[in-house]
């Protein structure tokens, strides 16, 4: 069934293939180089062109417009010709020769995270350096860990990459089930109701997203160059857990697809949640505590954070034993789950 229906293979093999390599290659750069700025000078003063200078030769922005006043800026940002407006204000010089406070203003397009973060963070970083008042009272060294290069694609893309796995099991066992409902052939044969098959049925997709996900979780990173402190057999005592936890999951939730076009659905609306509630893209402190225990039902909360702490923090097995054991929980009674509905439910649910 699976190597005859198109669309099973299509998530089965291209989806966990494919995806990793779009995603991974779209944020290679890991950060924005030459974001072009306005810049308003109203200062005309050594220091505030030495700001500019010093700005513009960072190689994340690059002062593309130099503009009299806001409106002329903020039309430039309008047509998305710059995505940035720094603003020195004609006391900066003035202020920094009487050793007081100066101020320059950063207007920022929030749209795009990744423009913002080189915008602001130039300026705050510049602006340190030269200092209030041309003093340094205390020295510091800026020394990133874990996310050395300061990238987007270290940051988010081992949690992305976990979570295809989980969804393309959706997908497509999901597919299977809504064909199986929509064929008539099948209404009648209590036979396909055992727990024999649903072990069967788990082998068949174990065997696939083994290799999907050994290719997903040390493969692709390599390829790619992101960050990769998980050793092999750490690694494999915690994918295990994950893979049967989301094989179960799936075989679950696929009782209860009764068109094969639905899982679709339930897999785009509940794709971006999923990845909110891992605390990966928002922090988990700022999830309440309703939304956590939400978040647990779902195996991508235990194995993204798990994965990212190995792979990208160095932790061990004994670091993630919170998402380990909770993985093995989540196996466990998706698998009584399972066995209950192909017991109780399975030879009633096509009639």
């Amino acid at each position: 069934m699976i190597i005859k229906d198109e669309g099973v293979v299509l998530f089965f093999i291209f989806l966990p293939i494919g995806y990793p390599l779009i995603y991974s290659w779209i944020y290679n750069n890991e950060v924005a180089r030459e974001v072009p700025v306005v810049l308003i000078d109203n200062s005309h003063s050594a220091k505030s062109r030495e700001f500019a200078r010093k700005y513009d030769a960072s190689p994340n922005v690059s002062i593309a417009y130099q503009c009299r006043d806001m409106a002329e800026a903020k039309d430039l940002i309008g047509r998305e010709k710059a995505y940035g407006i720094i603003y020195i204000p004609h006391d900066f010089d003035k202020q920094l020769g009487r050793h007081e406070q100066a101020h320059i203003s950063v207007y920022c397009d929030m749209s795009y995270m990744l423009t913002y973060k080189a915008i602001y963070q130039t300026a705050t970083s510049i602006s340190s350096e030269m200092g209030s008042a041309g003093v340094e009272p205390l020295k510091y060294e800026e020394v990133p860990i874990f996310n050395a290069t300061g990238g987007y694609g270290n940051f988010i893309i081992p949690g992305v990459l976990v979570l295809i796995i989980q969804q393309a099991l959706l997908l497509g066992v999901g597919m299977i089930a809504g064909t199986r409902r929509e064929d008539y052939r099948y209404r009648n044969l209590h036979q396909e109701w055992k727990i024999t098959n649903l072990l069967g049925h788990s082998l068949a997709y174990l065997m696939i997203f083994s290799i999907m996900l050994a290719w997903i979780t040390i493969i692709v990173p390599r390829l790619f160059g992101f960050v990769s402190l998980v050793h092999g057999i750490p690694l494999f005592h915690f994918l295990v857990p994950y893979l049967l936890a989301c094989v179960f999951f799936a075989i679950t939730v696929s009782s209860f697809v009764r068109y094969r076009e639905s899982v679709m659905l339930i897999v785009v609306f509940t794709s971006l949640p999923m990845l909110f509630l891992c605390g990966v893209s928002w922090p988990l402190s700022s999830i309440s505590g309703f939304w956590q225990g939400i978040s647990y039902a779902f195996p991508s909360t235990f194995g993204v954070r798990g994965f990212i702490r190995m792979s990208s923090m160095g932790a061990t097995l004994a670091d993630v034993q919170h998402e380990y054991y909770g993985l093995w929980i989540q196996t466990v009674v998706y698998f009584l789950v399972s066995c209950t509905i192909y017991q109780v439910r399975g030879r009633y649910i096509y009639k």
